[in-house]
């Protein structure tokens, strides 16, 4: 233990004699995070070294290095103010290096009253009501599980399926811990600990985790990643479900022209699909109609339509009838708004209406 100290100081000082040398005023502080913080070192660890620099003169103080004596490889990796900023962001849960590094030098206080700032302003946004916003930026990161997800399931190589099903383990983990608005104190080796310890998570989720990366087959790994993915994306939809996301009333000027347009762009189309027998014409209508449903749906307060319900590959004629159905019982949104359907006779009877600049009726 005493050797490794004295070997960590040894860098340390290293790094500032160096500073003095090569660019003097670029280092603002050195910290120390990661095992020799938490205390989880062992006697192959590397020092991790949160380094702060001024300017683009403070990247001389970087460098890569193996020390042989122990067979330990070391990262003297720099960092500018800028960055630390984006991290007081909390876009992502890595930021133990920002909030935890125990500061063993500074050049001059006012650099650590900065520092000290910017974890206040991440503690902050940590400490908040969860929100809209929260999940938006967990769910950002669960998109790219699902990625990371599909690669791994139309892969063949071993080796790809493994890749994918990496990141998705990755940005899974990721995802929950800002579904949690924590971030991770700890490194990869006590990752199982910190997940287990959040509240808003699949229950099983390490479990499934620690299925993946046992599997031995590409295809037992594709079998337990669809089962994390599917619980963890269950995880995320009851959190949803818990947030008060504001919606603006059905009224006539939120709901005007949305039933036009659903008739307008499908609902004939879906008669020429049945009429012609083309699934996928029928299928794709379906998926734009039902796409524009989920938007008024994410932006006004209506019922629930489900439109995809209605699709069968066996008979486009049925398919047809419970798209109209759907239109009918849409139409109950304009009857409580107060909101009649902009019909007309014939176009002539529109263009009059249109160029005398009528209101719609």
């Amino acid at each position: 233990m005493q050797d490794l100290e004295k070997r960590n100081q040894k860098i340390i000082d290293a790094v500032i004699e160096r500073a003095d040398k090569v660019c003097p005023g670029a280092l603002a502080l050195i910290g120390i995070y990661g095992s020799y913080l938490t205390g989880d070192f062992y006697e192959k660890s590397d020092l991790d070294l949160l380094i702060v620099i001024n300017d683009d003169r403070g990247w001389q103080l970087g460098s890569t290095l193996i020390q042989d004596d122990l067979q330990v490889g070391h990262d003297i990796y720099c960092t500018t103010w800028e960055c630390l900023r984006d991290e007081a962001k909390y876009e992502h849960p890595n930021i133990s290096k920002l909030m935890d590094a125990r500061i063993v030098y500074c050049a001059d206080e006012k650099y650590r009253e900065q520092l000290e700032l910017l974890r206040k302003g991440a503690k902050d946004i940590m400490a908040a009501p969860f929100s809209e916003e929260d999940y938006a930026k967990a769910e950002k990161l669960l998109k790219e599980a699902e990625h990371c997800y599909t690669l791994a399931m139309i892969s063949e190589r071993r080796s790809d399926v493994l890749e994918g099903a990496g990141g998705a383990i990755y940005y899974i983990e990721n995802a929950i811990a800002m579904l949690n608005k924590r971030y991770f104190h700890y490194g990869v080796k006590r990752a199982y600990e910190e997940l287990n310890a959040m509240q808003n998570r699949p229950d099983k989720l390490c479990d499934r985790i620690e299925d993946v990366v046992s599997a031995a087959s590409a295809l037992s790994v594709q079998n337990h990643l669809s089962t994390l993915m599917r619980e963890t994306t269950a995880a995320f939809h009851k959190v949803k479900e818990t947030i008060a996301m504001p919606k603006k009333e059905a009224t006539k000027e939120t709901l005007a022209g949305t039933y036009e347009e659903m008739y307008s762009n499908w609902r004939n189309k879906m008669y020429l699909a049945a009429e012609t027998g083309n699934r996928h014409l029928a299928f794709m209508n379906l998926i734009s109609a039902n796409a524009m449903f989920s938007e008024i749906d994410s932006e006004v307060s209506i019922d629930k339509y489900d439109v995809m319900e209605g699709y069968d590959s066996r008979d486009l004629y049925k398919t047809a009838k419970a798209y109209d159905d759907i239109l009918k019982e849409y139409l109950k949104e304009y009857d409580k708004a107060g909101l009649p359907i902009n019909r007309y006779p014939d176009i002539d009877a529109f263009v009059r209406g249109y160029n005398d600049c009528q209101p719609f009726s």
